[in-house]
């Protein structure tokens, strides 16, 4: 039987179609003028005529920036910032969320509540910052990726994840003489891969695109992440101010480069990797921004 659709449902699908196809376009183009900027040449970018697509194709902005010394050691820092950061965060939000999403656990009440006042109430940055000070913290590997390790909103997702596996496994992996670490690190997390793809591309990318944090504790540049040195790059303006030495000017010069050539060049590399990363957890990744969106 052949069904037709309402004047209203069509007018609706189309208005809808036209919407998504206008915001992907608006959430796209900045990406692809950034790359099409950093592939123009220096006429083209000084007429203004570089928009979705490249002008006189050039490639001296990513030789260029592939030679700084400076960008390719805060890439190093930052991939050991992200990664660290993203174990951590893995590792200890189901930790606690386990415990707290077994029947069982006597503590479940009262750890829950001192979770949930922490979604409303923080220490706030000055006593952080304090706080991280007296604990010599500063200019260490662990003021980048402890703070804000585990939060009460991920616990909580963590949890609600972890009381829809079936209690019967628990019940036959007790049986079996499993203990609770065991439980957790064989049968938990295995049954979690949606789960940990989603929070490893949401934790990773707020890692890797983190700079605020590099600004308040790190004075050491040697340890600066590469969004440090992207908004060094990107708010100059001139590449003489980018560059203090005169031999990196002079090897600026001979390429015949624009500086935004140098800045975009800079800012694809530094999301090439999430890029990269994003299509071998897409699988997983789709199914686990569902979690809670359906109950029962």
């Amino acid at each position: 039987m052949k069904r037709y659709r309402s004047v209203g449902g069509t007018c609706f699908d189309v208005a809808n179609t036209i919407f998504l196809v206008l915001l992907t376009i608006v959430m796209l183009y900045p990406l692809v003028n950034v790359l099409a900027i950093s592939f123009s040449s220096k006429s083209a970018i000084d007429a203004g005529l570089v928009t979705w697509r490249p002008h006189g194709f050039n490639v001296s902005g990513y030789q260029y920036m592939l030679r700084d010394a400076e960008l390719i050691h805060s890439y190093g820092w930052t991939i050991a910032y992200a990664l660290g950061g993203t174990a951590l965060t893995l590792t200890f939000t189901s930790l606690i969320a386990y415990p707290l999403s077994q029947p069982q656990f006597v503590l479940k009440k009262g750890i829950t509540l001192i979770l949930s006042i922490t979604m409303f109430i923080s220490g706030g940055m000055i006593p952080t910052f304090i706080l991280l000070k007296q604990l010599n913290m500063f200019n260490t590997y662990w003021v980048m990726v402890l703070p804000g390790c585990v939060s009460a909103y991920n616990t909580f997702v963590f949890r609600s994840f972890f009381q829809g596996i079936p209690a019967s496994l628990h019940e036959s992996a007790r049986v079996d003489g499993a203990i609770e670490p065991v439980i957790w690190a064989r049968i938990i997390l295995p049954l979690s891969k949606p789960l940990l793809a989603t929070f490893f591309l949401f934790t990773m990318v707020g890692h890797w695109n983190s700079w605020f944090n590099a600004l308040l504790y790190l004075t050491d540049k040697n340890r600066y992440p590469l969004q440090m040195v992207l908004r060094r790059l990107v708010v100059q303006e001139d590449m003489g101010a980018m560059y203090s030495d005169s031999t990196a000017a002079i090897f600026a010069t001979s390429f015949g480069m624009h500086t935004k050539n140098a800045q975009m060049a800079a800012v694809v590399l530094a999301m090439a990797p999430i890029l990269v990363v994003y299509p071998f957890i897409q699988k997983h990744f789709a199914k686990g921004v569902m979690i809670g969106a359906i109950k029962g």
